[in-house]
């Protein structure tokens, strides 16, 4: 898989008092700006998302052109739907589990049965839900099996995760820098639950471009104390940023975030995000 450089030149911010691109917004030069990016078709298996997200971001005032430093936050969905990542749900025998679990909770039993095919370990089922960690690594609700905006065939049909979301993020950044001659970084984000906290945010599922995480460990903090743990999770915060702008109802599948800054070099969520089992303390 390519790994193109960052762009330059196309992408430099103007010099202070030139005029600004024609809808463009202002703002200070350490402002962080999310622009959702205009409406895309109902994305259907094998359709070509980066030139998809290529022609919203064309027709989305103020995101071109490209800076290196940006970042293309794209939701699993569409990835998911160009993917072929589809389940029709006509097609699904349940097993004695799943039908019991399902008729326990009112819940679509072929479903449950897809959740429990993808998950690799089953870390509780109650009070109707799943929490199952997938063959990514994923720890998360329902495997990441999705019937909310499915498109055609809501009702019928179900999405998965990507196969490999990292490498859907690189194929869309690779797309995007052949088209524009700059290389964003690219998210693709999914909405997760946490852990002893109500409600759902977008995180971070696959990165490409910068690195998903900040280790500022060993440097001072602002009263020149060592920190000794500090690591952001950059990717997770942009992904939460763009969620802000897209919303759940307005069918905008793509933000452009804009001043995040992220840690340049090349990195991935399985690799660098995901934690392993043996330094878990909640496993």
């Amino acid at each position: 898989m390519s790994r193109p450089g960052a762009g330059g030149g196309p992408g430099a911010p103007s010099a202070p008092g030139a005029p600004s691109t024609p809808g463009a917004p202002t703002r200070p030069a350490d402002a962080l700006v999310v622009l959702p990016l205009a409406s895309l078709p109902e994305v259907r298996p094998g359709d070509d998302l980066a030139m998809l997200i290529g022609d919203a971001l064309a027709a989305t005032p103020g995101a071109l052109p490209l800076r290196s430093d940006d970042v293309v936050v794209v939701t699993q969905k569409i990835v998911s739907k160009a993917e072929g990542a589809i389940v029709d749900l006509e097609t699904v025998q349940p097993r004695p589990e799943a039908v019991a679990f399902a008729a326990r909770w009112k819940r679509d039993p072929r479903q449950v049965e897809v959740v429990l095919r993808e998950a690799v370990r089953v870390v509780r089922m109650a009070n109707g839900v799943i929490i199952a960690e997938t063959r990514h690594g994923f720890v998360l609700a329902n495997a990441g099996v999705d019937a909310s905006n499915v498109g055609p065939g809501s009702r019928q049909v179900v999405l998965l995760l990507p196969d490999d979301p990292d490498a859907s993020a690189w194929r869309i950044r690779d797309g995007l820098a052949g088209r524009f001659g700059t290389a964003p970084g690219v998210v693709v984000s999914d909405s997760l639950g946490r852990p002893w906290r109500f409600g759902i945010t977008d995180l971070a599922i696959g990165v490409a471009g910068f690195r998903p995480l900040e280790d500022l460990r060993g440097t001072p903090d602002a009263d020149g104390r060592i920190m000794a743990a500090t690591v952001r999770a950059v990717a997770d915060e942009i992904a939460s940023a763009a969620e802000l702008v897209l919303g759940k109802a307005a069918r905008r599948p793509a933000a452009l975030v804009r001043g995040a800054s992220p840690p340049p070099g090349e990195g991935s969520i399985r690799g660098d995000v995901l934690m392993p089992p043996e330094v878990d303390l909640f496993r």
